[in-house]
């Protein structure tokens, strides 16, 4: 018996879903890593090569919950958006804007961040994330952003492979943004920023 298609409904929503925004999974499937690679010390630049290693799952949801921003900023100036299949959350995407205490910004207010996109395990390399990411993009537009600044890890290659065919640039690679959490110190932090 063939599975009916289901429909994905994508709606913006306010804070009242964030309850359901964090029951999407937030997981990586780790099966390889950019290493960055000095040369000179990095004085002759740098270069990143992908390499396989032993598969396993980060789960990033451990490290962002959703139901927790408020307690932490003033979310007035973020959006969410969401995609449902019938009831079940599927994805989610929020867009930050200039927010008191939010360093990713560096003050600036022609720019916004991508804070957060997620899509349930089962749901994935269906076009969800994509959805998701162009309204994202499309409200920031409406809010008066010309640029979308985007962090990622090293041994998330999947979410930098998708923002490389966005359209975004790789503009800082930062070997030590997390030293000082043990668990995760030996991951590299990747930014990108988009024209939009």
């Amino acid at each position: 018996m063939e599975k009916e298609f289901e429909v994905i409904i994508y709606k913006e929503v306010d804070k009242t879903f964030l309850e359901q925004y964090d029951k999407v999974e937030m997981k990586v499937d780790v099966r390889s890593e950019y290493k960055v690679k000095r040369i000179d010390n990095g004085l002759g630049g740098l270069i990143l090569e992908e390499i396989q290693v032993e598969p396993y799952i980060k789960d990033l949801g451990k490290y962002e919950r959703a139901t927790g921003y408020e307690n932490q900023f003033n979310i007035s100036n973020w959006r969410f958006y969401m995609a449902f299949d019938g009831d079940a959350p599927v994805g989610a995407v929020t867009v930050v804007g200039k927010t008191e205490g939010l360093n990713m910004l560096s003050d600036r207010e022609d720019a916004c961040v991508l804070w957060d996109i997620r899509v349930a395990d089962s749901y994935k390399h269906r076009g969800i994330g994509q959805g998701l990411f162009n309204m994202g993009v499309e409200g920031a537009k409406k809010d008066g952003y010309c640029q979308m600044i985007i962090e990622c890890q090293n041994n998330n290659v999947p979410a930098c492979r998708f923002y490389h065919k966005q359209g975004a640039v790789l503009s800082k690679i930062d070997m030590y943004a997390y030293y000082s959490d043990e668990e995760i110190r030996n991951e590299i932090q990747f930014v990108w920023h988009l024209n939009i």
